[in-house]
């Protein structure tokens, strides 16, 4: 992306002077209603208000695609007219959805917006650079091709798989602290077109995402508009209950692009640790693509959060794993190293890579191996740092956020670099820039030809 923000041809025209003073950029939304002086609504997931959101329970079932127990819950009022054809096309689907509160245990039916007309991420990208104007750019990423892999001479279709700890709006405003970040950073209004942006600049096929405290007001909404579909699975206790005026409880979110996959089979799982169950939960799904025939099973999770908690983290990473190798065994055999389906594993660990539960990931049965440490010079160290933050305990510069993959199975060919210091700045994450106090992580899977082989 450019380091200066893109502005549409239309929009420059906006500019208008504000009491003799230089000109301001009025935000224009290609998706906006028709609304009273004074009023704006966008997009019906970027627009003001809250929603959905309520407690919802887990399940360790392995559920067939198709079964569907919930809806999404009410998005905001979209007015009465539409000041666009492509907007009133995502209304009339939404409103047509059948939207209702979710109930325990969600899992959302993938042909529920089959037949939804979508809606053209470009031009949604361009109301979020729009809704930012205000906001220096986000500084640009590359996409690096490392040099331990050769380079591959066969065209295969690759997989992008993005990871994100996105931040909870609840935790970030209200218990996380972050005192160099300047609270306006953090309002919601203007975040989460950051979010949004990056998640649309990268164009992800599987996106797996922790600490959505909007799912049901934003982010289902918008994503399902814009092709994918979306799973939910919030926290039992979600400590954003503890702070006033939250949007429901956070949790993980698995979303896929329809057009790509389809849905075999859904698990959702509440962790346990010496039998007993846990705070932290892990959505686990089985897709089939479309462009190979072949099944992949993705999983997400986000463990206990801060230091002491060592031993309880190491037990949830042996009974998630536990539950993947029984998933990937039950979904048949298609040539992996652990006898079953080929496996990404995407989450925010909280574990560094001296902790055990990295070393059971990276010791596993299942064959599993770190995306990140690709961008090493020796294919075996993790980045730096995935979360760098400074709040009244101190500063913590840490690497707690992976995309594990079936290395026997799956080859990595391309990664999203890491910001360097100089461009995450002194008052580190999250800022006006950086939505979140976590960096985003991204890779470019494809399916080894020895695999094909095997099938």
């Amino acid at each position: 992306m450019n380091p200066v923000r893109r502005c549409s041809s239309f929009f420059g025209q906006l500019c208008v002077s504000s009491r003799g003073g230089p000109a301001v950029r009025k935000p224009f939304s290609p998706l906006a209603v028709s609304a009273p002086a004074g009023t704006r609504c966008l997009h019906p997931g970027l627009s003001a208000g809250g929603g959905g959101g309520g407690f919802h329970g887990s399940s360790s079932q392995l559920k067939p695609s198709g079964v569907s127990d919930t809806a999404a819950a009410p998005v905001c009022p979209m007015g009465a007219s539409s000041s666009s054809r492509l907007f009133g096309t995502l209304a009339q689907s939404l409103n047509n959805a059948s939207l209702g509160q979710p109930d325990l245990y969600p899992d959302e039916n993938p042909d529920l917006y089959e037949d939804q007309t979508e809606i053209d991420p470009n031009q949604l990208l361009r109301e979020c650079e729009e809704a930012l104007q205000s906001r220096p750019a986000r500084p640009h990423r590359d996409l690096v091709f490392p040099s331990s892999l050769l380079p591959c001479h066969q065209h295969r279709p690759s997989i992008r798989v993005m990871q994100w700890n996105i931040l909870a709006q609840a935790l970030g405003e209200g218990k996380d602290g972050f005192i160099r970040c300047p609270l306006d950073a953090l309002n919601w209004q203007e975040r989460k077109y950051l979010i949004l942006e990056e998640i649309l600049t990268y164009h992800p096929d599987i996106l797996c995402l922790q600490e959505v405290d909007h799912y049901y007001d934003t982010f289902q909404p918008i994503l399902a508009s814009l092709g994918y579909h979306g799973t939910f699975l919030a926290k039992p206790w979600s400590p954003c209950l503890d702070v006033e005026q939250n949007n429901g409880p956070d949790g993980c979110a698995l979303f896929y692009r329809r057009s790509r996959f389809s849905l075999q089979a859904s698990a959702h799982l509440r962790l346990s640790a010496m039998m007993l169950p846990t705070n932290q939960v892990a959505i686990v799904q089985t897709l089939s693509c479309r462009v190979t025939g072949k099944q992949l099973c993705v999983a997400v999770t986000h463990l206990k959060a801060r230091s002491g908690w060592e031993r309880l983290r190491s037990a949830q990473g042996a009974d998630l794993l536990q539950s993947l190798h029984s998933i990937t065994s039950q979904c048949g055999d298609s040539g992996a190293a652990s006898g079953g389906v080929p496996l990404v594993v995407c989450g925010d660990f909280n574990a560094e890579p001296s902790e055990d539960v990295y070393r059971r990931f990276s010791s596993s049965a299942l064959g599993l191996n770190s995306a990140y440490k690709l961008l090493s010079a020796d294919g075996q160290t993790e980045p730096a740092y995935t979360t760098w933050k400074i709040r009244p305990s101190g500063e913590s510069c840490s690497t707690l956020d992976y995309i594990w993959y079936s290395h026997e199975a799956l080859s990595v060919e391309c990664l999203l670099d890491i910001p360097t210091e100089e461009q995450i700045g002194p008052d580190r994450l999250p800022s006006y820039h950086y939505p979140s106090d976590h960096l985003s992580l991204l890779c470019d899977l494809s399916f080894r030809e020895e695999h094909h082989r095997l099938m």
